[in-house]
């Protein structure tokens, strides 16, 4: 199915992680240093940004959810500017300001839209006792819907294995972006979202698709997870559940401008939408288009709920219409890849009718795609005779390409149609009638991929040949 708007508003998330300060300088750069072979950056404006678990919480807060932040910082100036930026967008922090250390900052100096260079500023928590961070965390976990572990590997997770017990023990479901190759200290969490490479570093390089599935369910079983997210860059997501085949969803085509901080909007948008209610192949979906919306802005970056919107209308702006079979596939091969469902029915519609428009709007509600396959002029001479069709291929196939129920129009020219369905193998297989569905051409190809055949009943009243006499006797009478 097309992924839905969820009511965000409904979702409580607890953010647990590296909370980090990310800066932003910009200026021009037209001359190189005489000093060094460098580029000299005249500095003309600059940018506070949370990183983070902190960009984590800004993005569900973005979309209308209610997140709050727990993690480690300095009792610093950045740590106060980072609290005042989150809480400025509707985040609650709760930060363990530990004195002696540093807030981590990272400088990112930017100019004509490129990042030149990154300067991180850390030293790391090693050391500070977590007895107050495992408060806060208990105080905090009651309210919520989702738990989030955004680690970046500073160090400030050290008790993930306890945390992830408590959030257990309180039926809360645990999202994890995992960091490094000791993927054990998750064990038990709900779901952790690695990329290929994060994937690769712990179960080897995988060659293909039925690689990356095989080694997925392997580590998805040793973990005791429910459910593992590999994003793949270009090549878009692979979701792989316990007790359901994997899905392979693609990335859409896209101008990348900054890769910073899509991990975060992925797992943020994961858990927003498992805390409105969704399933995790509705979430994955949305956390891909979310992920598009921010490669194409600079930085760390939010997706709101109008971009969601607007990636999911160009989303489904794919090519309607009259289309050849070899398109046809194509673009069945993509609805199926996004979890759309294909229903397929087929006809001459020699005059379409009311009794026409009718069973394809019910059709097309049988799921979320609907083809209607057309006879051929010499196909439909073949079964109607000598004097029919009525309408030319071209006319017939535009006609039912302008109704609003109709994605995709394509014609055959054997005498029934079942090569074609046996190509595209819908999900629903629909004709009108009094057929059994053994006898729909067809159908047993549909029925053994696993799809449903279904007969539906014609409008009383309305039919090709009753049109046809009314219009003869009509003429005889004039």
């Amino acid at each position: 199915m097309k992924p839905k708007i969820p009511d965000f508003s409904t979702a409580k998330d607890l953010v647990v992680g590296d909370l980090m300060q990310d800066l932003y300088w910009y200026g021009d750069t037209s001359r190189i240093s005489p000093e060094a072979p460098v580029p000299v950056v005249h500095v003309g404006d600059t940018e506070e940004r949370a990183g983070g678990a902190g960009n984590v919480a800004l993005n569900i807060s973005t979309l209308g959810g209610k997140a709050t932040v727990i993690g480690l910082t300095g009792n610093d100036e950045a740590a106060t500017s980072l609290q005042h930026c989150l809480e400025l967008n509707g985040v609650d922090c709760c930060f363990e300001k530990l004195p002696g250390y540093a807030t981590v900052t990272k400088l990112r100096i930017l100019s004509r839209h490129q990042q030149l260079f990154r300067m991180d500023f850390e030293d790391g928590f090693c050391g500070y006792d977590p007895k107050a961070l495992l408060a806060r965390y208990e105080e905090q976990l009651a309210a919520a819907k989702v738990v989030v572990f955004s680690e970046y590997g500073k160090g400030r997770l050290q008790v993930i294995e306890q945390l992830i017990a408590l959030a257990k023990a309180n039926d809360k479901p645990v999202v994890i972006d995992p960091k490094g190759t000791d993927f054990s200290r998750y064990k038990g969490a709900t779901l952790i979202t690695p990329n290929l490479s994060e994937f690769e570093a712990v179960v080897g390089q995988c060659a293909d698709d039925e690689e990356i599935e095989r080694k997925g369910e392997a580590l998805r079983r040793e973990l005791d997870m429910q459910a593992l997210l590999i994003t793949r860059s270009e090549r878009g997501m692979t979701l792989i559940r316990e007790n359901h085949k994997p899905l392979h969803i693609p990335t859409r085509a896209q101008e990348v401008y900054d890769v910073t901080g899509a991990g975060d909007t992925v797992i943020s948008v994961m858990a927003a939408a498992m805390a409105a209610g969704e399933d995790l192949a509705d979430a994955m979906m949305l956390a891909n288009l979310a992920a598009g919306v921010v490669v194409g802005k600079l930085g760390t970056a939010t997706a709101t709920v109008t971009e969601l919107q607007r990636a999911m209308r160009e989303q489904s702006d794919v090519k309607r219409g009259v289309v050849e079979e070899n398109q046809l596939l194509d673009l069945v091969h993509d609805a199926k890849a996004h979890g759309e469902s294909i229903v397929m029915t087929n006809g001459c519609f020699d005059i379409l009718h009311q009794g026409h428009v009718q069973y394809l709007q019910q059709a097309r509600e049988l799921g979320d795609r609907l083809i209607v396959a057309v006879n051929s002029d010499e196909s439909v001479r073949q079964l109607k005779g000598s004097g029919r069709p009525i309408n030319q291929l071209s006319s017939r196939m535009a006609v039912l390409a302008a109704l609003d129920c109709v994605d995709w129009v394509v014609d055959f020219s054997e005498e029934t149609p079942e090569r074609l369905i046996c190509s595209v193998l819908p999900n629903v297989m629909v004709k009108g009638g009094d057929y059994r569905p053994d006898e729909i051409a067809g159908g047993r190809c549909v029925q053994e991929a696993g799809g449903e055949v279904v007969v539906l009943e014609f409008v009383e009243g309305h039919s090709t040949t009753r049109t046809i006499n009314a219009i003869q006797n009509l003429k005889a009478d004039t």
